[in-house]
């Protein structure tokens, strides 16, 4: 082929992308001159909206820690780079005041803009997939008629070539129709109602399930856990995982209504959901999420263990002098202060991530739905070594968990480093 022809071939490749950019630009910047919308409903639709959009946890991604409800700005780490939630407030240029029901429906359920561009599947869309129509009126209902935030949205940090949101074509056309296995047994009302609002409102196992490479959720393993999202581990929640770890179903619907329960309290990630969602739900709803989460024969929970008789060590010895004043010598706690730790849902766990985690980090003071305010847990980073963390965190999860897995000082040295990465 003559150079004439590979030049003439190149001038037209260069003149269709503009072309096509020159269109995209010209439809966005339809999308973005046409009317803000004003949207009548009635009452009950507009406070149905309000239950949905705490079952969705809208605002733990929505609304960011001191800003305007619902007007963005929160950031979302990924393996990818940091993402913002943007502004769902009803202002016609940086909302969506100019969604229609329609739009705002594909949007939450395709992972599509309605001025055509892709979202990045921090949304949860691929949950959000089989939400029903009337709810998502609803939701969008209760939106529109909140108060508008003329707000921008922030610039994600997303790195190349995942910034060119055309490839999210590609990761939806192989991830974006998986269906979500059930993650447990069941066929009562209860169970169903509770595979709905875990699966898709809740969308529990954006979290809780495993990801792959591309960052998609392992639908094929649903709800067993993930340690590679955030700081903390989000851990499994199938019936035998957590009845492993003690849990019934009282004890869990004491968790999602108050953050509180024989087993945990409430912390990290966790505590926005209970605080956002479902200390927000009606007891049928909770009653149909424990139903769900241990199935329509739940299995046994495990007995709490009988705290092991140990000698004295150093462990012992840094556990009375760093941890005894809030936990009490023999790991009672104290209500409102420091949680109990025989039985303790994070020392009954297979996995000693999130109390190394923990140990490492402390806890900060924070508020759950009617209880005072829980007390500051200091970390020890800077007073331990990585042997002395793991010895006091294998003396925890043996005398109050029950667990005989050995904790290494390799383990917390990589959640250290973790740390000073993140930093």
């Amino acid at each position: 082929m003559s150079k004439r022809r590979w030049k003439r071939r190149i001038l037209w490749l260069v003149l269709i992308v503009l072309a096509w950019l020159l269109i995209d630009w010209l439809i966005a910047r339809w999308y973005h001159r046409s009317p803000a919308l004003q949207v009548q409903a009635a009452p009950e639709q507009i406070e149905r909206g309000r239950y949905l959009v705490a079952a969705a946890d809208c605002a733990a991604c929505h609304t960011a820690e001191g800003g305007a409800p619902f007007a963005g700005g929160v950031p979302l780490a990924s393996p990818f780079g940091t993402i913002h939630g943007t502004n769902i407030t009803p202002d016609a240029d940086t909302g969506i005041g100019r969604y229609s029901a329609d739009e705002f429906f594909h949007t939450i359920t395709r992972g599509e803009a309605r001025d055509g561009h892709q979202l990045y599947p921090a949304m949860p869309y691929v949950s959000y997939k089989t939400l029903a129509r009337e709810d998502s009126d609803a939701i969008y209902a209760y939106l529109m008629t909140r108060p508008a935030v003329k707000q921008p949205n922030r610039a994600n940090g997303v790195g190349f070539p995942f910034n060119i949101r055309t490839g999210i074509h590609a990761w939806n056309w192989l991830f974006a129709g998986a269906t979500a296995k059930p993650a447990s047994q069941g066929q009562s009302a209860a169970w169903k109602r509770g595979e709905y609002l875990v699966e898709t409102l809740g969308h529990c196992g954006e979290c809780h399930s495993p990801r792959g490479w591309l960052g998609q959720v392992d639908r094929a393993a649903p709800l067993s856990g993930n340690d590679a999202l955030g700081r903390f581990a989000a851990p499994a929640l199938t019936p035998q995982a957590l009845a492993a770890r003690g849990w019934d179903r009282n004890g869990l619907r004491e968790y999602l209504a108050s953050g509180v329960s024989a087993h945990a309290v409430a912390s990290d990630e966790m505590l926005k959901v209970v605080n956002l969602s479902t200390s927000r739900l009606n007891g049928n709803d909770l009653d149909a999420i424990t139903t769900y989460l241990t199935g329509d024969q739940p299995p046994a929970p495990a007995a709490t263990p009988v705290p092991a008789a140990v000698a004295a060590t150093p462990a012992r010895d840094r556990y009375l002098a760093l941890c005894a004043g809030c936990h009490g010598r023999d790991g009672a706690g104290v209500p409102h202060v420091a949680p109990a730790l025989l039985g303790n849902s994070s020392l009954r766990d297979g996995d000693a991530h999130n109390l190394i985690v923990a140990l490492l980090d402390g806890l900060p003071e924070h508020d759950l739905p009617g209880l005072e305010r829980m007390q500051e847990m200091p970390g020890f980073a800077d007073q331990l070594d990585d042997a002395q963390v793991a010895e006091l965190a294998q003396w925890l999860r043996t005398r109050y968990g029950g667990q005989t897995g050995a904790v290494t000082a390799k383990q917390v040295r990589g959640l250290r480093e973790d740390a000073a990465d993140r930093h």
